[in-house]
């Protein structure tokens, strides 16, 4: 017993020394990294929001939200006045930000009309409208749009990026020129950047869905996860987020925010530039 009492305290500093290891920041890669990636995420029930937030500042990523004001689990939305000190400290961070249109709005279907314009069935998933099926013109959906953007430049005093992703990435060639129309391009993201944080526990686990991500994603891929999912019983963040940014680093990949984009870059500057 004395001898292992003596080798106890070694072994314990070993432990201790791993599990800080475990949480080490990884150098970000040099400006001109030939092998960038592009992390954004989609708001929720901001339940691992500050989570997520404390591994992006200790891992020095900077990465894109797209956001609504959607139900959360404290306070009044994801973009009410109660995240409005989250959503400010991520602006000072670098962070960007842009629309997830502001009643999480999901394009169902278009709807002809007799003269020729194009309608879209829509269906609200928060708001004063949530789960009711409405049929709106492309002023209307536009407006959705910038209602969400107009809101993240109030909360985070920087404008937000003319682009907007739609709840659950559905979209249709007539909704996307709709929006283009009136100055947002649509964000979509790689199918290996699909993170799977929005899928069952029970048979999706945590492991699973890093292993995939480290083995699938290639430079240039958009990924796509959110600050809170209901229905997923084990939260993917922050316990795959960290792993997975250090894997990442560890094979060469950098981050960037979709400013930098090269399908979306050309597109930033012109209509910053109409504004100017």
């Amino acid at each position: 017993m004395r001898r292992a009492s003596k080798l106890l305290p070694g072994f314990l500093i070993a432990i201790v020394s791993i599990a800080v290891g475990a949480n080490t920041a990884r150098p970000e890669a040099p400006k001109d990294c030939k092998k960038p990636v592009y992390l954004t995420f989609d708001t929720g029930h901001m339940g691992v929001a500050e989570l997520v937030a404390e591994v992006l500042q200790r891992q020095q990523v900077q990465v894109t939200f797209f956001a609504a004001q959607e139900r959360s689990r404290v306070g009044d939305g994801s973009l009410g006045e109660h995240w409005a000190p989250w959503w400010r400290a991520r602006a000072a961070e670098g962070h960007e930000f842009a629309s997830h249109t502001f009643d999480h709005v999901y394009w169902r279907a278009d709807v002809a009309t007799e003269g020729g314009a194009m309608r879209f069935r829509v269906k609200p998933s928060a708001g004063s409208d949530e789960g009711r099926e409405m049929v709106w013109d492309a002023r209307q959906y536009c407006a959705q749009i910038k209602a969400a953007s107009d809101r993240l430049a109030q909360l985070t005093g920087k404008p937000a990026l003319p682009l907007f992703r739609a709840p659950g990435g559905k979209t249709s060639p007539a909704l996307l020129t709709a929006a283009k129309g009136c100055g947002y391009a649509h964000v979509g993201w790689a199918a290996a950047g699909f993170l799977g944080d929005e899928l069952p526990s029970e048979t999706y686990s945590n492991a699973a869905l890093l292993k995939k991500a480290l083995r699938d994603i290639r430079a240039g891929d958009i990924l796509m996860a959110h600050l809170g999912i209901w229905s997923r019983k084990d939260p993917w963040a922050p316990t795959v987020l960290e792993p997975l940014i250090m894997g990442l680093k560890d094979r060469g990949f950098c981050f960037r925010t979709l400013r930098e984009h090269p399908a979306y870059r050309g597109w930033i500057d012109g209509r910053r530039s109409r504004e100017n």
